[in-house]
């Protein structure tokens, strides 16, 4: 197996609830989305969002389990005072934040929040991994 991600799919409650919080935060959908699925392109990766319970059919397990999954996501800010204003562009666009943006041990800034479903986002300033121009960043 190749060490890549293509696609992320979160499992949401309310299609169209997550696909408007998505889409206030400038996620553009795909002309791929179709009724129960929104596709959104991330640079060489896409996220996806598919009803919760369908997700679980799908991969035929249950669907039970709330509260922290284990996961969360990340987006890398090019400048430390950006975590803040990303963080209260989620809020008003109907994310709860989880934690306020904060120096960390690690040396960078950062905080987090949760869409609609409760996905935890890390926004994250890290001197380290500044994104280029494209969004991409890069391991040393």
């Amino acid at each position: 197996m190749e060490a890549r991600i293509s696609l992320i799919t979160l499992g949401v409650s309310d299609l169209a609830r997550a696909r408007a919080f998505y889409e206030r935060l400038g996620f553009r959908a795909s002309a791929a989305s179709q009724g129960d699925i929104v596709f959104f392109q991330c640079g060489a990766m896409a996220l996806a969002l598919f009803p919760r319970e369908e997700l679980a059919k799908d991969a035929g397990v249950p669907e039970q389990g709330a509260g922290f999954r284990g996961l969360a996501l990340a987006h890398n800010v090019r400048v430390k005072g950006d975590v803040a204003a990303v963080l209260a562009e989620a809020e008003a666009a109907g994310g709860r934040i989880v934690k306020q943006a904060q120096d960390v041990f690690w040396g960078g800034h950062s905080g987090y929040f949760a869409d609609p479903d409760g996905h935890l986002w890390e926004v994250a300033w890290n001197p380290h991994l500044i994104p280029d121009e494209s969004g991409a960043v890069t391991l040393p």
